[in-house]
């Protein structure tokens, strides 16, 4: 059916730009000689995991238990969790997931590797730990070479929770930085005379420079799936590569420079990423999304459509938007292919 019949606010998935922009990521993967293990954070939907499996990503990424406990359930068997695991409850439900699946997970502190270490001894299960250094993102992550290393030094490398290399997330716009940080983080294992496995790292808008990062073996985009407002933005996609758009419906035109969409903070994400307003409007460029209340936008400009009309829109952040809806509509041109639960919404936990 033509998707002009949905009822709005909703959401489209262009399967052809999907298709697309997986298979552009992994082919310059490839042709740089690391793997790709995609960040499912962005569409948490187990079809499209498995796509990009298929497809010849390593494995995915998770940031919460509960992604990866669904993803498990739907047979994705290679699965990091790029996060502090903290707590009993957790830690009980980590041991569960590792007799599943080829685990790995990562850590910043000595807290937390004493907790995976006594989890792996109890259940007697097994799994890799990644650890997290901050190269310039100033999120989570241990702050120098060395203390990464020492980390590393308290896991055996046998059986158990084991070291399996070091992980970041650098700031956008910042490999250089990243790439100074992994390069002294290097030589500091080999002088303790510890391996690196792995050395992954990730980030949509810098994936087209991740060949740059000194031995990199795997990269952790998420974004790229769909693309959005703020990676064409970024210069890491064009408008016609982004996969992800809202449909909505002019439901008031208050005066001819000003109308209101039936899309506010419960479809569109509030986040600005330093643009002007909150998405593009396809059929009308030059037109501002800008405001936002819970259940209406306003968009400013003119010759703005009439009331009825409908607009799809290209959010600023695809994966928020992601996380607001049960379900999705897969379309290829103007029909409606599919719709696809998003499995993973909601999982916080």
């Amino acid at each position: 059916m033509p998707f002009a019949t949905l009822p709005t606010p909703c959401v489209l998935i262009d399967i052809d730009r999907v298709t697309a922009n997986i298979r552009r990521a992994q082919d310059y993967a490839n042709s740089h000689g690391f793997a790709l293990r995609p960040h499912v954070k962005t569409h948490k939907i187990p079809t499209f995991a498995h796509m990009q499996v298929a497809a010849g990503a390593r494995g995915i990424t998770c940031q919460k238990l509960g992604e990866a406990e669904i993803m498990a359930d739907a047979g994705l068997d290679d699965i990091l969790v790029s996060y502090n695991i903290i707590g009993f409850d957790k830690l009980t439900r980590l041991a569960a997931l590792a007799r599943r699946v080829k685990l790995t997970v990562a850590a910043d502190s000595a807290h937390t590797i004493a907790g995976y270490l006594r989890t792996a001894r109890a259940a007697d299960v097994q799994f890799d730990i990644l650890i997290e250094c901050d190269t310039g993102g100033g999120r989570c992550g241990v702050q120098t070479p060395d203390e990464a290393v020492a980390l590393a030094q308290m896991l055996d490398g046998g059986t158990g929770a084991r070291f399996g290399g070091v992980m970041t997330y650098p700031a956008a716009g910042k490999t250089a930085l990243a790439a100074e940080w992994l390069a002294v983080a290097s030589a500091r294992f080999d002088a303790a005379g510890i391996p690196l496995p792995v050395v992954s790292a990730g980030g949509t808008p810098d994936l087209w420079r991740a060949h740059t990062l000194p031995g990199l073996t795997e990269y952790r985009p998420g974004t790229y799936i769909y693309m959005d407002r703020s990676q064409v933005a970024a210069g890491a996609a064009r408008l016609d590569e982004c996969a992800l758009t809202v449909l909505s419906t002019i439901v008031s035109k208050p005066t001819p420079n000003r109308a209101i969409i039936d899309a506010g903070t419960k479809t569109l994400t509030s986040d600005l990423l330093g643009m002007d307003g909150f998405g593009h409007v396809l059929s009308c460029p030059d037109a501002t999304l800008t405001g936002l209340s819970e259940e209406h936008g306003i968009l400013r400009g003119g010759g703005l459509p009439r009331i009825g009309d409908r607009v799809r829109i290209v959010p600023n952040h695809a994966c928020v938007v992601s996380n607001l809806f049960d379900k999705v509509y897969v379309v290829s041109g103007d029909r409606v292919v599919d719709a696809v639960t998003v499995a993973a919404r909601g999982c916080v936990t």
